[in-house]
């Protein structure tokens, strides 16, 4: 999955990108098609490496902004129990911790639909919510928050902290990883923080992505993939110190990092654990990258040969959840509506249409209880405990659920 060729200089520190994994050409990952439309014009090569000097993962090459956050973004951040749960808690956490002092504000970059700054706003905080997908911020402003219809940079931070003062907290969840030009990002922030704030994001950990090789968690609008040891290199190359770096389970595992000026928090202990966690585990070795490639390949191979060998059993197998990621996993596995016969998906705006690339077709949930099939392909595994919950009629008509995080499986539980 690697091959040589030119490749960009790190778009943190400017150092030297290895290439570990190539994907090929793929399509944008929200790129849902109605049947009969013309396939996708634009597709780029996903493929990424490592920087030989501060360890940053990140795709070799991007995707334009308009192209992946645009009017008709489908994701919803409200669109299941277990992330409103997840930010209704966290906003609780800000509320008592870094929002409890006179006139506090805090801005969210990524504000998506306001789930988590709807509770903020309830409690009377002054808050902003920074939203470039037009829907997105429309919804938000529909849900009781304040909301700047624009990407963050430089400029704007500065704008905000003139219109605004001083923000004692900015937060980032799954966004900060989707920004190329970091660099103006985190000048903005330090524009717009105050003093004794801090700078708190969450995204997919790349400790997780290799541990269970859940390589679909690669697509286009993943371009940076952090590990403790990138975020703390980052955060002092620009000012910063992390302070504070949290293991959550959500999204297949993510790390929820806390940065804020040098000398104004105290390291918490468990910066120290992960760094020596991510030594022990080797995740800047060649070695490791090498066998990570070599386990997303043996994936592929067996989840293909499952499902051919269904199919030639005469057996039904659809799948379950039309997720960004599973653009990946379908196409770099080149798994077409031969081998599912649709997709169910909760999303109205995804329903009748087709995913990204391969081409099969979108279902509501209705499809998939009113006649349950033999089998399921688990394309929103981050999510299989509520899945599974809320399906388990399926389980008790004898259906059962295919799995390929970390390996490939068939369950019934």
């Amino acid at each position: 999955m690697s091959r040589t060729t030119t490749v960009p200089p790190c778009r943190i520190c400017g150092g030297g990108l290895q290439e570990f994994f190539d994907f090929g050409k793929q399509p944008m990952a929200n790129a849902y098609r109605t049947p009969g439309e013309p396939g996708e014009a634009f597709t780029f090569r996903l493929a990424g490496g490592i920087c030989d000097r501060c360890t940053t993962v990140q795709l070799l090459e991007e995707a334009p902004h308009d192209r992946m956050f645009h009017g008709g973004y489908p994701y919803r951040s409200s669109g299941s129990s277990v992330m409103r749960s997840h930010f209704e808690q966290l906003a609780d956490t800000f509320l008592a911790t870094e929002l409890d002092r006179p006139d506090p504000f805090i801005v969210e970059l990524g504000s998506n639909d306001g789930i988590m700054l709807r509770k903020i706003a309830a409690a009377g905080v002054r808050h902003l919510g920074v939203e470039p997908c037009d829907d997105l911020a429309e919804t938000g402003r529909r849900n009781g928050i304040r909301v700047c219809n624009e990407f963050f940079d430089e400029e704007l931070g500065k704008r905000i902290r003139e219109e605004d003062g001083p923000a004692d907290v900015v937060f980032a969840a799954n966004t900060f990883s989707h920004i190329s030009f970091l660099d103006s990002v985190l000048r903005g922030i330090d524009a717009l923080l105050a003093p004794h704030g801090v700078f708190v994001f969450e995204d997919p950990y790349f400790g997780d992505i290799v541990r269970k090789t859940s390589f679909d968690q690669i697509y286009d609008e993943h371009i940076f993939f952090f590990t403790v040891r990138s975020v703390k290199y980052m955060a002092a190359a620009h000012g910063f110190e992390l302070v504070d770096a949290e293991r959550l389970p959500v999204h297949g595992g993510e790390i929820r990092y806390t940065l804020a000026r040098p000398g104004t928090r105290a390291v918490q202990p468990s910066v120290r654990t992960l760094l020596a966690e991510e030594e022990k585990a080797g995740l800047a070795d060649p070695a490791t990258l090498r066998r990570f490639s070599d386990d997303v390949r043996r994936v592929c191979t067996d989840l293909v040969s499952l499902l051919r060998a269904l199919r030639e059993d005469g057996r039904t197998v659809v799948g379950y959840g039309a997720t960004a990621k599973s653009a990946t996993l379908l196409n770099l596995c080149g798994i077409g509506p031969e081998l599912l016969s649709y997709v169910c998906d909760t999303t109205p705006a995804k329903q009748g249409r087709l995913t990204p690339g391969t081409g099969i077709p979108i279902r509501s949930p209705r499809a998939f209880t009113e006649e349950f099939p033999d089998y399921a392909l688990l394309l929103a595994w981050n999510h299989a405990e509520e899945i599974k919950s809320k399906e388990s009629a399926f389980v008790a008509s004898g259906g059962r659920w295919i799995e390929y995080v970390p390996d490939v499986r068939i369950s019934a539980t």
